[in-house]
Order: structure tokens, then sequence, then C-alpha cells
């Protein structure tokens, strides 16, 4: 009976979340996770849902990394904590996600497509400082300017 509840809320949330209205989204995967605390997917979809409606990174983070502990071979859960690293701002946590999830799923269309949309970066203009580093940074505006109005990548 429980399993039957948890899944209909999961399906009423994954609708809503599809529909662009992540807080009432939010209200329906928490009572889902709740109902099935070790059901990956509920998880995963919890996490996205928090990251979008609140906002709470490393709350939707540990979700998405939890569930992709329980059930490793998932496309989705992949794609779903790759999504949440993205939307905390962490670009580089996102691309090795992706690449970590197309070693399982060379064949995923949807992976590989999310992986290409984020591109790939060039190497730090001077290679023994950090990337981070403000000469790199700047050395590296510089260079991607010159280089977008010579017309190449």
């Amino acid at each position: 009976m429980a399993e039957d509840s948890a899944l209909a809320e999961f399906k009423q949330g994954i609708g809503l979340l599809r529909k662009g209205h992540s807080v009432e989204a939010l209200q329906y995967l928490r009572h889902a996770s709740e109902l099935q605390q070790q059901n990956p997917y509920y998880l995963s979809f919890l996490g996205v849902a928090v990251a979008r409606a609140q906002r709470k990174w490393s709350e939707a983070v540990k979700f998405c990394e939890t569930a992709l502990s329980l059930k490793r071979n998932e496309a989705q859960l992949y794609l779903n904590l790759a999504e949440v690293y993205l939307s905390a701002g962490r670009r580089d946590d996102a691309v090795e996600v992706l690449d970590r999830g197309l070693i399982y799923f060379k064949a995923d269309a949807r992976i590989r497509r999310a992986r290409a949309n984020l591109g790939s970066r060039c190497r730090p203009v001077i290679p023994f400082l950090e990337r981070e580093h403000f000469l790199n940074r700047s050395l590296g505006k510089l260079r991607h300017g010159v280089l977008g109005r010579l017309g190449k990548p």
C-alpha cells in the first residue's frame, strides 16, 4: 500500500517538475522519498526539486549522490546530479559526473547530448598555475576574445 502511495506521489511530483512547478513538486517528491527512503529515483528527483525550488545546493547534491551510490547503473541519476551541479555553479563537477556516466552508458544519447552542451575547456594559458589564478583567468579571457573574433572555437 505504501509503495502504491509513494509511486503516485512520485508521478505527481515528476509531472509538476516537468511543467516547471518545482515548489509544488518538492512536496510530492519529499513525501514519496519519506515513504520509500531507499528508492534512488525518489531521492534523485527530490534533489533536483530542492535545487530548483529552494536553491539548497548541498542538500540537493547529497540527495543525488546518495541516489547514485544506491544505483550506479541508471543514466538518469547521472543526469540529475549533473543538473544539480550546474545549477549550483559547479560546472567542472557536472562535466566529471557526465564523463563518469559515459563510461557506463556510452550509447546513451541523453548523457552524450548533455556532455556535448557543456563543451570542452581549453587548457590554462599558464599550465603550472592553477586554472583559477588571476593570470590564467585574465589571459584566458583575452585568448577567448581573440579566438572568438577569429571565428575559432
